[in-house]
């Protein structure tokens, strides 16, 4: 539905001074175009935009039998879980090894640009793998050196595969993210297979 907005006489002229974000010549552009009272529609869509893409959602359900399919709502992304503490990283070491799993280790740092660069793209991948699969990361400025150590991580980002307690596979991500994604992919695959 829409209504008409009248725009207050105090909403008719932008001051550069209380908006430091609008230039001044775009400033003077607005304030005189508002010198007469304008009247604008404001629609509100939200509720139609829901409605449409529920429609979409069900079409997209279809199958071409005419059939219903079952929709996909595992996650687009899992963030990383945080591990602060070596005791921690080795609670979390028994707790996949009783399951049976594997476990991803990013090992980061907060000035670490690529490492920074690399989460968002590895929390995508972590999804593809939820949730036969957990995803960690440490920040190696915030546990002990000791734990860093144990580990054997001289670079970063390295992303380690462990099962069983044991480091299984590594990769050092000091490329381009993509094909960090790529090699992490590969690397879990490789697992899964053996």
């Amino acid at each position: 539905m829409s209504e008409i907005v009248n725009l207050s006489s105090s909403l008719r002229c932008l001051n550069p001074k209380i908006s430091p974000l609008v230039p001044p010549n775009l400033s003077r552009q607005i304030s005189s175009s508002f010198s007469q009272p304008r009247e604008f529609k404001v629609h509100s869509f939200p509720e139609k935009i829901c409605l449409v893409a529920e429609r979409i959602r069900a079409v997209g359900a279809l199958k071409q039998d005419g059939g219903l399919q079952e929709l996909d709502d595992s996650p687009v992304s899992v963030e990383l879980g945080p591990i602060c503490s070596e005791s921690h990283f080795d609670q979390v070491m028994e707790e996949a090894h009783k399951l049976g799993e594997s476990v991803v280790i990013v090992w980061m740092a907060a000035w670490c640009r690529k490492c920074i660069y690399l989460k968002p793209k590895l929390e995508k991948l972590a999804a593809e793998f939820y949730p036969r699969l957990r995803f960690y990361h440490v920040d190696v400025n915030a546990v002990p050196y000791r734990l860093v150590s144990r580990a054997g991580v001289t670079k970063m980002p390295t992303i380690q595969l462990w099962r069983d307690g044991q480091k299984q596979a590594e990769i050092i991500g000091g490329h381009k993210a993509h094909f960090v994604v790529n090699e992490v992919r590969e690397m879990i695959e490789n697992d899964s297979i053996s």
